[in-house]
């Protein structure tokens, strides 16, 4: 997974004002863990819920760590990052075969950690800013605090890197 970032800029007389990098976001939660988009794939921090039917031994709850993996008993260590978690369901089925005849295995996103905004410049507060649901432009400048007093909110653009290249959107 290739986050995708997005810049805004605002401008005071003419200077780069505000900039925030942004990544695609998932919809609102349910009972069952989160509902994602038809494109996630799991990343770095995210907390998924990993259930093997009839065997509570194997099950856990995991984050995925920096370097991609999670953790399971008796499978060790498997590669998540990258992953949809229909791909991880898929590769974890495999694995468990070592030790299940039949193994049946169902992945549950339970947070998404690993989509981010960072938001620069004349805001009042610049950071960065996890993103559980769909946000506007205007939304994200308000998490930020709103822009300082005097920034012209006329010349605002989203960077967004796509795939191998950056596209600039224009915000009035």
């Amino acid at each position: 997974w290739s986050p995708a970032f997005a810049a805004a800029q605002a401008s005071e007389n003419g200077k780069p004002a505000v900039s925030a990098a942004a990544a695609s976001v998932p919809p609102a939660a349910t009972e069952k863990g989160i509902e994602v988009p038809g494109d996630y794939k799991i990343g770095a921090d995210d907390v998924l819920n990993v259930v093997f039917w009839r065997e509570p031994d194997m099950s856990a709850e995991v984050v995925v760590r920096p370097d991609g993996k999670i953790s399971l008993p008796l499978i060790n260590e498997v590669q998540a990052l990258g992953q949809t978690p229909e791909e991880l369901r898929a590769t974890l089925a495999a694995e468990a075969k070592r030790f299940i005849a039949d193994p049946s295995v169902s992945i549950v996103v339970r947070q998404i950690h690993s989509r981010k905004v960072f938001i620069t410049g004349q805001v009042e507060k610049p950071g960065t800013y996890p993103i559980n649901h769909s946000l506007t432009v205007l939304q994200l400048i308000a998490l930020a605090g709103g822009l300082r007093e005097f920034v012209h909110g006329k010349n605002i653009s989203v960077l967004r890197q796509e795939s191998d290249r950056q596209v600039v959107y224009r915000f009035n």
